[in-house]
């Protein structure tokens, strides 16, 4: 049962994450073409980061 819920906790994350990274982009791209680059590796390497956390964590 804990293994089952874990898997639900790390499936609810991943698209809380997956939402934020989708809608931080997309805004960036309208706003600033320029910096939309760097920005997003920046955002990519933080969301990689965390989910490595969460998965430690488990």
């Amino acid at each position: 049962m804990a293994k089952n819920t874990a898997n639900v906790i790390k499936g609810v994350g991943a698209g809380l994450l997956t939402g934020m990274m989708v809608g931080f982009v997309g805004s960036v791209m309208m706003k600033d073409n320029k910096k939309w680059n760097r920005k997003s590796k920046r955002a990519l390497s933080a969301v990689e980061d965390l989910i490595e956390g969460v998965k430690n964590m488990f």
